[in-house]
């Protein structure tokens, strides 16, 4: 046994001198794609693994958020590398899982994240935002863009494409491995209980209000390409179908989140969601000290402060950002990334 044990730890040794002797730098550039019809134009960014090492800058200058280092339009080290598609959640933006992004690109992935029409810090059109249905669509767009454009093909593995999403990117990433929209389920659940929250917003956002909505947001939006989801304290699981969630067969990384701050109810969403899922597909993680708005950015000292006077309110998205929420990054991306690799 002793001599097993001092084998795996020259391995393991070994295998890291390895790893340390080739690092990647997360490269980063501006991601564009246009539609075709002029109504829904994506924009965005794109991480990736360079070999370059600098010039060291800043994603994001911003007085509230920390931001990650990268190299700006860093040309790319030699591919494939699995696909990783990121979903931010509701008034959310390309950049708020930044954090996530910049680590799996040194880590050897290529990372893209859009900022979805009508539901974004910039895009909060009613007409764009009622057209919830294309949210999962910009996920697919995102997916074929990068597996087909001359600059990006080659970098990516068509094989080994994942997604991971936060909130209303959650339900985004559900929709996409073929949970089904039912607003049948939603009403039942919402009428005797219509102050709870996502009942609040879907109803505001007038979801489904007509047939033709109603049937584009009951339509099959799963994407078979992708071939493992990580789901960050969605929001929405009760607008799906339970024979949808049961016949989901991609593996499943679910993370719920206990501390109370976003107004999301985790015996309805996340751990409802665990319980309809195929047993065998999901694993489930709900640290006890873990806040829906950790998956967003760390925040600057006196980004809290700054937000309560700027934007009354919004400084709870900085409550507990700093260093607690670093250590807490560290974690999530050590399971998404072992997640994403044994798929």
């Amino acid at each position: 046994m002793k001599l097993i044990a001092f084998l795996l730890a020259a391995f393991l040794t070994a295998f890291a001198a390895t790893a340390e002797a080739q690092p990647y730098q997360a490269g980063m550039r501006v991601l564009e794609i246009a539609d075709p019809d002029g109504d829904r134009d994506l924009e965005g960014f794109l991480w990736y693994p360079t070999h370059t090492a600098g010039p060291l800058t800043v994603d994001l200058d911003s007085k509230v958020w920390a931001g990650t280092q990268v190299v700006k339009e860093a040309a790319a080290a030699d591919g494939p590398f699995p696909l990783v598609v990121l979903s931010h959640g509701m008034y959310g933006n390309a950049y708020n899982q930044a954090w996530l992004a910049g680590a799996l690109a040194r880590r050897g992935y290529v990372v893209a994240a859009v900022s979805h029409p009508g539901t974004s810090s910039w895009s909060r059109n009613p007409e764009l935002t009622r057209q919830l249905w294309q949210r999962p669509k910009d996920v697919s767009r995102v997916i074929d863009h990068a597996l087909t454009s001359p600059d990006l093909a080659p970098l990516v593995d068509p094989d080994r494409v994942f997604m991971a999403g936060h909130s209303l990117g959650g339900f985004t990433a559900l929709a996409l491995a073929g949970g089904r929209y039912d607003a049948a389920r939603l009403k039942a659940f919402c009428d005797p209980a219509p102050d709870e929250l996502v009942c609040g917003i879907l109803r505001n956002w007038n979801i489904a209000r007509t047939d033709e909505d109603r049937a584009q947001m009951e339509a099959d939006l799963s994407d078979p390409r992708i071939k493992a989801f990580a789901l960050f304290d969605l929001g929405g699981t009760q607008s799906f179908s339970g024979a949808s969630l049961a016949r989901i067969d991609r593996p499943m990384l679910i993370y719920g989140a206990p501390i109370m701050n976003s107004g999301l109810t985790l015996d309805i969403e996340s751990r409802a969601l665990v319980a309809a899922l195929p047993s065998g597909k999901v694993r489930y993680i709900e640290p006890e000290t873990l806040s829906h708005f950790d998956f967003l950015g760390v925040c600057k000292p006196g980004g809290f402060d700054l937000l309560a006077k700027e934007e009354p309110g919004d400084e709870i998205i900085c409550a507990n950002g700093g260093a607690e929420r670093v250590a807490k990054h560290e974690s999530i991306i050590e399971d998404v990334s072992r997640f994403f690799s044994q798929r």
